[in-house]
């Protein structure tokens, strides 16, 4: 369970981002542990969280990098993360930062359309290197999650279409500066059921079978991410099921002898450490409701505002007090800066400290200047 130091708390300016290392400390232990397989390779997707004081953490821990722009590339390495332990995904990788890439000499690139395969081709060609990829498959499947992060359906951007990928791969044989070294596919973000993860293992082993009819192989299959976590009750679940999920693909993806298997975790990493710290400015009385306005908003977290998503609310200066029905707001002069409506807290006064939880991913990272406000700093602690 999350213990927040209020003591320590007064004396800073809020919003800020609490961070508990001990709680991520011990997810990377079971990262580690349950993903203990000679095959098993695990990428952390920076865009998930880029603090440094996370980074370096997660990079002690022996895991790699998902990148999807050349910022995060070199975020990753000045954190320490060696390149060539780095994947650069994205569908819209500027020529700019694919020469920073190559540069580098990352592991490779995941590549998501025949334009960019050629275009990728064209640049190593210039510099006189070969560029290692990944072709990113697009599975069409429905992985049950918000319309704006589901990846693996047809009608999204992400990836070529499973009817195009033999024609990618023919095209591939004909470019002499790129080395085909694997399949990559990513069907969403926050899944919490296996089914959909054990329709993509029956999809990738369909699809390799098919493609090694045809000549096609394949040293590397990444299966990108998607774990997700409990926003509800994250004292509850505050480390997700990695056993099941790495048990779900050794059970059912069929691996060929010496072939790596590559994840790309992010969220189920970083989630649950994370929280935004606020107080309350003011306590409104409407006609119908009481607003709890708080000094964060939406540019502090944007994920409610961005994906109508929830996060679990609570008054850490009263957490035993009388309970109330609440509307907890920012103070952003839009009506969609709301965290909560009904939420049930205790009473909440005026200075008190309000938790939002479950924000260490996508919380952040994605904070904005939007009213000309400050970005919110970061608080550490080891528990």
């Amino acid at each position: 369970m999350t213990r927040f130091p209020l003591e320590e708390f007064s004396h800073l300016d809020t919003p800020f981002y609490y961070y508990d290392l001990g709680l991520l400390e011990r997810t990377l232990t079971e990262v580690k542990r349950t993903s203990r397989d000679d095959r098993f390779f695990v990428h952390y997707a920076i865009k998930a969280n880029a603090n440094p004081v996370i980074l370096r953490r997660i990079q002690g821990a022996g895991l790699g990098i998902d990148a999807v722009s050349g910022g995060e590339i070199s975020v990753a390495i000045e954190a320490g993360f060696r390149p060539n332990k780095i994947v650069f995904a994205g569908v819209g990788k500027t020529d700019r930062e694919i020469r920073y890439a190559l540069e580098k000499e990352i592991g490779g690139f995941n590549v998501e359309s025949l334009a960019e395969l050629e275009v990728i081709d064209s640049i190593a060609k210039e510099m006189r290197k070969t560029a290692v990829v990944f072709l990113r498959v697009n599975p069409d499947l429905d992985a049950h999650t918000h319309e704006y992060i589901t990846t693996g359906l047809a009608e999204n951007k992400f990836g070529i279409s499973m009817g195009m990928i033999e024609s990618v791969l023919q095209r591939s044989q004909e470019l002499n500066n790129i080395s085909v070294r694997g399949l990559h596919f990513h069907i969403g973000s926050q899944i919490t059921e296996t089914e959909p993860f054990v329709l993509l293992c029956d999809r990738i082993n369909n699809l390799q079978s098919s493609l090694e009819e045809k000549g096609f192989t394949f040293a590397s299959i990444n299966v990108g991410g998607g774990l997700g976590v409990d926003y509800a009750d994250p004292d509850r679940h505050p480390i997700p099921d990695f056993e099941a999920y790495f048990k779900t693909f050794r059970n059912h993806l069929h691996l060929r002898p010496g072939q790596e298997l590559h994840f790309e975790l992010g969220r189920s990493i970083v989630a649950q450490c994370g929280s935004l710290i606020s107080r309350v400015l003011y306590v409104k009385e409407g006609e119908t409701k009481r607003f709890v306005i708080l000094d964060a908003g939406m540019t502090e977290l944007i994920r409610p505002a961005l994906y109508n998503a929830h996060h679990k609310i609570e008054n850490i200066s009263d957490p035993r007090g009388e309970l109330h029905h609440y509307d907890v707001v920012g103070p952003i002069c839009e009506s969609s800066d709301t965290f909560g409506k009904g939420e049930l807290l205790p009473y909440v006064r005026r200075n008190d400290f309000v938790a939002i939880r479950s924000a260490g991913a996508y919380g952040e990272v994605m904070a904005s200047l939007y009213n000309c406000r400050p970005l919110p700093s970061s608080f550490f602690s080891e528990q």
